[in-house]
């Protein structure tokens, strides 16, 4: 039994360094590819565990690729495929991504967006997300949401 729980402890310890070490490195790099457990190389990060990513298709990630390179850092995916939104959302086909870049000014991520082989189209939100895709060549600035919609229902009712 001794030595059952010396032997756990030794591999929660050995686990925590290393995740302390990766965590540590990730954060000072400029532009550092992961393996995830497919094989593919991972150019970005994702905000949460529920983000559905793993169905990119190669242009996408190419282009999150590109904007990597271009900042010196891996963008956050706040969001890929959903089911729900707008009618003809490419997140509901899986071909777009709504992304941040930590510390990078969203100015420089649509100038590397912009630069980006196959990309289609690119938005942005005033919260600082940037949407990028593979449909066709389109732009587009946005803000507001339900609570400006919200604000227009009770202006109409009056």
């Amino acid at each position: 039994m001794r030595n059952n729980c010396s032997t756990l402890l030794a591999c929660v310890i050995a686990l925590t360094s290393i995740f302390a070490a990766e965590a540590t490195a990730g954060g000072n790099h400029k532009h550092v590819a992961k393996s995830e457990k497919d094989g593919v190389a991972k150019v970005y990060t994702v905000q949460t565990t529920r983000v559905r990513h793993r169905c990119f298709p190669g242009k996408l990630r190419v282009i999150l690729s590109h904007i990597a390179r271009q900042v010196g850092r891996r963008p956050l995916v706040t969001s890929g495929h959903r089911s729900g939104g707008r009618r003809g959302s490419l997140h509901r086909k899986c071909l777009a991504a709504d992304i941040r870049v930590p510390g990078i000014s969203v100015k420089r991520i649509i100038a590397a967006a912009r630069s980006a082989p196959s990309i289609g189209g690119i938005g942005t939100y005033c919260n600082g997300i940037v949407h990028v895709d593979v449909g066709p060549k389109r732009r587009w600035h946005h803000c507001g949401g339900l609570a400006r919609l919200g604000r227009r229902t009770a202006l109409a009712a009056r």
